[in-house]
């Protein structure tokens, strides 16, 4: 199989359609020509509805699809399917591999009738979920930062894709078409957009990136069909706005920062949005913006119809360390001190575990998940107290964790199954420099790491303890973690190991070394009665499955 490029109007977009040709001989033509309309016969169901039902969002998970960023909106990123399992871990096989010959894949697929649709900075890739064989490649090159990417939305049969200059696209998921192209936010001013769009209902909402950007950041709401915008929500108030009391004066409030670098989750039935915003700016010199500088930082919850703030948490007020709040807030449905409640858990950057009332935003625990020093306790409302010692200075403060954070982009999961919320952690220390004095625009500091290991850590839901530890060793685990049904928590560590634990101790039941690192999370499906587990390894995909006649008992 290769490529035969389609160059279309606009010289930077090539939509690749994958064809298969030879120049030796009609008969190895024939013969090829078979192969392919074997392999077509084969997957057909998947080809011929490449739609999505906006309904399958609103559910649990199906077995056959994983349709948004997280697998579904609760953020937990547990699977319900059990083919693969304890029992028969040990036979796991490599189905098929699939390379793109670029950058290392940050992105979590998503997988939708058959067909995977995944993204590196400036290209989409859809591949036959089932063979990994090609259908079709989107790429626009464009300047801007190519930091990483976290992968595309999907509604009914288009696909939804934010660009390293800001832009939001829209494009035809059978063929990779671009629908409509809109600017999201003015790249000259710094921004960029690296995020997963997530679907509710009607909109597309999309968020903003940038390391030293001296702007608000923003969210994005718009309609799947034309485009057009139907609402933005800053992460920084309007002055006279609440929120806008915490900053000292409108410059540093309209240069406030606080990103939307992440895909946030959603509870249907609350009719609630719940996403984390970025660190302020100047980043790591907090003396032009005294105050708790609302909303950075944060956890806030927002009506998606609307835009309209409906409440919100901060986890590092006056952040002077680069400790964004953006991980992942998982929505739990448990019980908490004997009833019944919609709960929300984070664990932040900073080192600590949050649980808050979805509902209503109000603080029931705080817990530090990893070793600190920066902070001495924690307030009335839930919220990390900061030692003025560990202010970065010119001379240096030793700090942990460091900027990286005790946790940060990789994905965190819940399994109903064992009630444990689990994160990949990191004990970063780290000496914090002033590096600017006067006034300071975009980063006023450093950081240097001075040690670092990670260790991946199972929490009691309720409380944040610790119920139990597999430490991965000296260096910085970027993995992200997929539970499943199947009693197995997969992820990898720093040495290029793909680990299989068991949910409830944290012991290791399989481990297969790949000699990468990996920097993104790990998904699954279900398809033609076959469970593959889906590994991004640097320019990579790999697909592992059982063996056809492996037994599939369940344990």
């Amino acid at each position: 199989m290769s490529a035969l490029p389609n160059q279309d109007a606009n010289p930077q977009i090539r939509r690749r359609r994958f064809t298969c040709h030879s120049s030796a001989n009609l008969g190895n033509v024939l013969r090829t020509a078979v192969g392919v309309l074997l392999l077509l016969a084969m997957r057909a169901p998947s080809l011929s509805a490449q739609g999505l039902d906006p309904s399958a969002l609103v559910h649990p998970q199906a077995s056959d699809t994983w349709p948004t960023y997280n697998g579904d909106y609760s953020g937990k990123r547990f699977s319900p399917l059990d083919q693969i399992n304890a029992s028969n871990v040990n036979s796991l096989t490599l189905a098929w591999i699939y390379r793109t010959h670029g950058q290392a894949i940050k992105a979590t697929s998503l997988e939708v009738n058959g067909i995977l649709y995944f993204t590196v900075p400036d290209n989409i890739y859809a591949i036959d979920a089932r063979f990994g064989q090609p259908i079709w490649h989107f790429e626009r090159k464009v300047a801007g930062d190519h930091i990483g990417h976290r992968g595309v939305a999907m509604y009914k049969d288009r696909l939804y894709f934010t660009t390293s200059d800001a832009h939001l696209l829209c494009l035809t998921a059978k063929d990779g078409k671009v629908v409509w192209d809109i600017v999201l936010a003015d790249d000259k001013l710094g921004y960029f957009a690296t995020m997963a769009p997530i679907v509710v209902k009607d909109h597309i909402i999309a968020g903003v990136s940038g390391d030293s950007t001296d702007i608000r950041g923003v969210l994005t709401s718009v309609d799947p069909d034309t485009g057009k915008v139907q609402w933005h929500w800053y992460t920084e108030p309007d002055p006279g706005q609440p929120g806008s009391e915490t900053w000292p004066n409108t410059d540093a409030l309209l240069h406030g920062g606080g990103m939307t670098w992440m895909t946030g989750t959603y509870d249907p039935e609350l009719n609630l949005l719940y996403w984390g915003t970025g660190n302020p700016n100047p980043v790591l010199v907090g003396d032009s913006r005294e105050g708790d500088n609302l909303y950075t930082c944060s956890i806030v919850a927002i009506n998606p119809d609307t835009g309209k703030l409906q409440w919100a948490f901060q986890p590092s007020p006056h952040d002077i360390h680069d400790w964004d709040a953006v991980q992942t807030p998982i929505l739990l449905d448990e019980v908490y001190k004997g009833k019944q409640r919609r709960l929300l858990a984070q664990a932040s950057r900073n080192g600590f575990y949050f649980l808050l009332d979805r509902t209503t935003g109000e603080h029931l625990a705080t817990s530090q998940f990893i070793d600190q020093t920066w902070a001495s306790g924690v307030d009335a409302k839930g919220r990390p107290i900061a030692r003025p010692e560990a202010t970065p200075t010119s001379d240096g403060a030793l700090v942990e964790p460091g900027s990286d954070g005790a946790t940060n982009w990789m994905a965190p999961s819940f399994d109903p199954q064992t009630g444990l919320f689990y994160v990949m952690a990191r004990r970063i220390i780290s000496v914090f420099y002033r590096t600017v004095e006067g006034k300071v625009e975009g980063w006023g500091g450093r950081d240097r790491n001075l040690y670092m290991d990670s260790t991946l850590r199972a929490l009691d839901y309720r409380t944040g303890e610790i119920v139990w530890n597999h430490e991965l060793g000296e260096g910085e685990d970027t993995a992200g973690i997929l539970t499943t049904a199947g009693h197995l928590l997969f992820t990898a560590d720093h040495l290029g190991n793909l680990l299989a634990l068991d949910p409830k101790t944290g012991k290791t039941v399989w481990h297969l070394n790949v000699g990468e690192h990996v920097v993104a999370s790990l998904m699954t499906y279900q398809i033609f009665g076959r469970q593959y587990i889906i590994v991004p390894v640097g320019d990579t995909m790999y697909a592992f499955s059982l063996p056809e006649k492996t037994e599939t008992t369940k344990k």
